[in-house]
């Protein structure tokens, strides 16, 4: 599964005279019914040698005769999204597949291509499930769409309670209380799994879902650090399937991120404002990137500026410029400054976030960023 250390490598690749040809796309069999892509990867591939000079073209020729190799080649094996970034004179191939559809794209230039990528792990990040009764449980990890079941605990020999009266009353509460630790142990145990399921990658979210009583159990019995990454519950069976299990855990997953990037550009506003580390427009925050002062980054998923940028040292502006301040080389025009501005924080080690429909930040420049300092 794609991850942030591997959109950090591409994006540390640094510009030179060798062309890469970054193609996305969908793939979808329900969408591709009589695998119509094989037609649009051949089509587009035509349109972008089509549209460049000469001696650019002739570069990525190789390249476009192996991506259309592969995808004939390997038809049978994907699944919705397709992701290839490839450049033959530099010695460069990557590829992802992913359960979830890109919009068809191809883009020669001489950086990878990359925001169709953060814009996909961000929309689909990392979230740990949990389901729980009171002698078993099922942890599950979800990503790009896809939920792998990470591991099942049963605990045997959990008695089961009965109920009692009269001269048996006495004993029914010792009898619960024999019950009540053995349901203990068994989501003790329980924790210390999804401790390590929590500590296997960038998790960060938790959902629950379980009876009732085992889940009012497990939360009196979670640390802080897990019951910190909790979002909310959901109802479903023990012996659900995987795929309804991500059937009922994704409203909830939604639902969150919603309410998670409503509150981030509220607060990103409001310090911007106050002039409190942070800062709103394309200028800020190219001039934030350039002192290293980027400690996450947010930009409207669709937005796109032109530009211009320093193939030698990296600098990046809005503004009109025939050579950098900074090393004297002459400054190239480019078309995908957001992609180019996203490439830097990452490298920089910055987080990011694609922000979808929202007017107020439109507005307010369509990009910003929360600072170090």
């Amino acid at each position: 599964m794609l991850n942030y250390d591997e959109i950090k490598n591409l994006a540390k690749i640094k510009a030179d005279d060798m062309y890469y040809i970054s193609c996305y796309l969908n793939v979808d069999p329900v969408e591709n019914v009589k695998g119509d892509y094989l037609i649009h990867i051949k089509n587009m591939l035509k349109k972008a040698s089509e549209n460049l000079a000469k001696d650019i073209r002739k570069q990525i020729m190789p390249d476009i005769r192996k991506i259309d190799s592969y995808i004939v080649a390997n038809k049978r094996d994907f699944k919705k999204g397709l992701a290839i970034i490839s450049s033959a004179a530099s010695g460069f191939w990557w590829e992802s597949h992913f359960s979830a559809g890109f919009r068809n794209e191809i883009v020669v230039d001489k950086l990878p291509y990359i925001k169709p990528l953060l814009n996909i792990i961000d929309t689909f990040r990392r979230y740990a499930v949990m389901i729980i009764d009171k002698e078993s449980a099922r942890l599950f990890a979800v990503h790009l769409g896809e939920i792998e079941e990470y591991r099942e605990i049963y605990t045997e020999n959990v008695p089961g309670r009965h109920k009692k009266g009269g001269w048996f009353s006495l004993a029914e509460r010792s009898f619960e209380r024999h019950i009540d630790y053995h349901v203990e142990l068994h989501i003790k145990d329980v924790i210390k799994q999804l401790e390590r399921l929590l500590e296997s990658g960038d998790i960060t979210r938790l959902v629950i879902g379980g009876t009732e009583e085992a889940l009012s159990m497990a939360k009196s019995l979670f640390p802080k650090q897990i019951s910190g990454k909790i979002i909310g519950t959901f109802s479903v069976t023990m012996s659900a399937p995987g795929n309804e299990v991500l059937f009922r855990v994704t409203p909830v997953i939604e639902a969150y991120e919603r309410r998670e990037k409503e509150d981030t550009i509220e607060l990103l506003m409001t310090k911007t404002m106050k002039n409190e580390n942070a800062v709103l427009g394309i200028d800020n925050v190219l001039s934030a990137l350039q002192e290293g002062r980027v400690m996450k980054l947010l930009f409207v998923k669709d937005y796109k500026t032109h530009g211009f940028s320093c193939a030698r040292c990296g600098f990046l502006t809005s503004q009109m410029a025939a050579e950098c301040p900074f090393c004297k080389n002459p400054m190239q025009k480019v078309d995908y400054m957001i992609d180019l501005a996203a490439q830097k924080a990452i490298e920089q080690g910055a987080a990011f976030e694609v922000v979808h429909d929202n007017e107020q930040f439109e507005k307010a420049g369509a990009i910003g960023a929360f600072l170090r300092y």
